[in-house]
């Protein structure tokens, strides 16, 4: 990755680990449930949204294995959660539907934070 310090990479890593508070397989569940339909399920590996799925992939690997897509992909997901939810992270009820948006980026409002 030539565009981000060994410190960047480093805090965008806990940030992104910090925000993504639901587990591989938590997350897995959802988008399968979410993809899920009266008459169809959606094969394992194409359920749910792209952003979903990128987040789900950057789970499964290590810090030194990230591409700058992957990086983009954090940045995203760190900057889209943070506007969504501020910097308390506290539990937090809301409408179903802005719950389920940040659960399909691996972030579920009502976990305690980490």
């Amino acid at each position: 990755m030539a565009d981000i310090s060994t410190q960047e990479l480093d805090e965008l890593w806990g940030e992104f680990h910090t925000v993504v508070n639901m587990t591989s397989r938590e997350l897995n569940e959802w988008l399968m449930t979410r993809s899920a339909g009266e008459t169809t399920e959606e094969l394992p590996d194409q359920a749910g949204p792209q952003n979903g799925r990128r987040v789900l992939e950057i789970l499964g690997k290590r810090r030194v294995d990230l591409t700058d897509d992957d990086v983009r992909v954090m940045r995203k997901v760190v900057d889209t959660v943070t506007a969504e939810r501020g910097a308390d992270m506290e539990p937090t009820a809301g409408q179903s539907n802005w719950r389920h948006r940040l659960m399909t980026l691996g972030h579920d409002p009502l976990k305690p934070a980490g």
